[in-house]
């Protein structure tokens, strides 16, 4: 070695003059190292051709690094090469540059593939356009097309087009910040599909003027579609709130607040929904005091994450009218699964209309026939396709009249008056029978508890006798006793409730209750409350001896399964 640069002497550590003369094996190199080398130097002197190549090298003194080499020929006057000479640099800082670089690049395609990133860049002066590959897929355009600020336009969506042009004139205004934020509607150059796209991006200045500018652009679609949807769901559940003359109230447990009450609120609260506390703790205080304790214990159960129903009364603010009102609250639970809300349908019973009617039929044109004949006196009706619709929904209707149609299913329909009988609800049952129904089918009628009988033709014309006994079935219509009152109230109590007071009469403890039926102690005492309230028993011993009225017995063992209310 006839000569040694900087960086070599820096690899080795060792002073030029000890480097003079000495072979890359005198150096302690690598044998596969220094054959790589002097190949190299072969190749230099035998050819006379200059080589170059970057190489790893740990030097004696410990110091690794890369080193790039340009080596060639120094020829004497004959032409023939008598020396070889070159250069080598540190290529380390370079190199980890390099790496750097490939690392954040492959950073920024795994970030714009996981969010679905498209970039692109635009020449300002030029009007070239650069599109990536999810760019063009979003434009339609295939991958081998060009695409030219014609293309870029041709997918905006007409309406849009005028916005666009303003967000890009902006964007390039020196004056301005050289930032371009919009989002906007496209047109799929394949197939006319509507997408929307957001896009951001910003313009490199150079001597006053716009000279470059690179941006990203992503897909919005499916969030403005989802968006959308939110937004006409709750116009349609806003819309149906506002026509209901029932109250729908949503409320924040956590915060104590109700959040949203429909335009009903005012019709029964006689105030402005505006105008109405929002502080549960404020609300509850226009409630009866009488009834405070039960809507507190209701809305607890609520909160725990059951559903009920209950009847309570309101003080109104305004004027001081008392008003019958029927919840029913239930949770409103988040994906977690979690109580985050509380909903309700309040509907108030105060002014229920005397003149109600339930038809009970199963011909639907006779139902109808029937039901154009009472409202034409001002009836209110609602008709039922057989007797077990009908009984399901008898404990929470109003008190009226109910006409069964026993021609076509007798047994079935008389149990309705059967039912109603054994469940003390107060409705009374007239049957219709057919012109050709003897004195034993009155009887029947009679003994299964309806009050009358009464034989109708197929003419269409109002008929005095069945008028007459609609007449008769609301004017007999009586105070219910003590023990009829407590047994229309336990058939109006909730499944759950049912179920604790049934466990309650077996003589199980909140404990053994909760146990059997899959919930805490802590919730059974909420129930208990609860039922203790409907009946307005005072003590344990009231509750147990109201439900033995009613005609709920001991199974014999705790826990067994409800009995059935007769």
């Amino acid at each position: 070695m006839a000569y040694a640069n900087a960086a070599m002497l820096a690899l080795f550590g060792l002073p030029a003059e000890e480097m003079l003369g000495r072979t890359f094996a005198d150096l302690d190199y690598p044998s596969d190292l220094a054959a790589e080398l002097n190949g190299h130097v072969d190749r230099v002197l035998n050819e006379g051709v200059t080589t170059e190549g970057e190489v790893y090298y740990r030097s004696p003194t410990g110091y690794g690094a890369y080193f790039d080499f340009h080596w060639g020929p120094v020829r004497a006057d004959d032409g023939s090469v008598e020396l070889v000479v070159g250069v080598s640099r540190d290529t380390s800082e370079r190199r980890a540059m390099e790496e750097k670089l490939r690392r954040s690049e492959a950073r920024l395609r795994a970030a714009t593939e996981l969010v679905g990133l498209g970039i692109y860049s635009w020449d300002p002066i030029t009007g070239a356009l650069n599109w990536d590959a999810r760019v063009r897929e979003m434009w339609g355009v295939p991958p081998d097309a060009p695409v030219d600020v014609g293309v870029f336009e041709a997918g905006i969506h007409p309406e849009e087009l005028a916005r666009v042009h303003d967000a890009i004139a902006a964007c390039v205004d020196p004056a301005g910040d050289g930032c371009y934020n919009i989002e906007y509607r496209l047109m799929r150059r394949d197939s006319g599909e509507i997408r929307h796209v957001a896009t951001s991006g910003r313009t490199t200045f150079a001597d006053g003027r716009a000279v470059g500018f690179i941006g990203a652009v992503i897909d919005v679609t499916a969030q403005r579609c989802a968006e959308r949807f939110v937004r006409e769901s709750e116009a349609q559940f806003r819309s149906f709130a506002e026509h209901s003359r029932s109250l729908l109230w949503i409320g924040d447990p956590e915060a104590g607040q109700i959040v949203y009450r429909s335009a009903a609120f005012e019709r029964i609260w006689g105030v402005p929904c505006a105008e109405g506390p929002t502080a549960f703790s404020e609300w509850i205080k226009d409630v009866h005091p009488a009834d405070r304790q039960q809507v507190e214990r209701s809305l607890e159960l609520v909160r725990a994450g059951e559903a009920v129903q209950f009847e309570y009364r309101i003080i109104r603010p305004g004027d001081g009218a008392i008003r019958w009102l029927r919840e029913t609250s239930f949770p409103i639970r988040d994906e977690n699964g979690t109580v985050h809300r509380l909903g309700g349908i309040t509907a108030d019973l105060s002014n229920q209309d005397e003149h109600q009617l339930y038809i009970v039929s199963t011909k639907i044109g006779e139902a109808r026939r029937l039901a154009n004949m009472v409202r034409s006196l001002e009836y209110r009706v609602r008709t039922f396709d057989s007797a077990s619709a009908f009984l399901d929904m008898a404990p929470v209707l109003t008190p009226g009249c109910v006409l069964v149609d026993v021609r076509q299913s007798r047994n079935e329909c008389l149990a309705i008056p059967r039912e109603l009988r054994a469940r003390s609800i107060a409705l009374t049952t007239i049957a219709l029978g057919s012109p050709t129904a003897d004195v034993a089918s009155a009887v029947a009628a009679m003994k299964a508890g309806a009050i009358d009988f009464v034989s109708l033709s197929d003419e269409d014309a109002p008929q005095s006798a069945l008028l007459i006994a609609i007449s008769e079935c609301h004017s007999d219509a009586r105070p219910t006793t003590s023990d009829e009152s407590a047994a229309a109230r336990l058939a109006r109590l909730t499944p759950r409730e049912r179920q604790v007071l049934v466990g309650l009469v077996d003589g199980g403890t909140n404990k053994t209750i909760g146990q059997h039926l899959g919930i805490s102690p802590r919730t059974v005492e909420l129930h208990r409350a609860q039922v203790m309230n409907r009946l307005n028993a005072a003590s344990l011993t009231n509750l147990l001896q109201t439900a033995l009225a009613a005609g709920i017995v001991p199974s014999g063992c705790v826990g067994r399964d409800q009995q059935k209310l007769t």
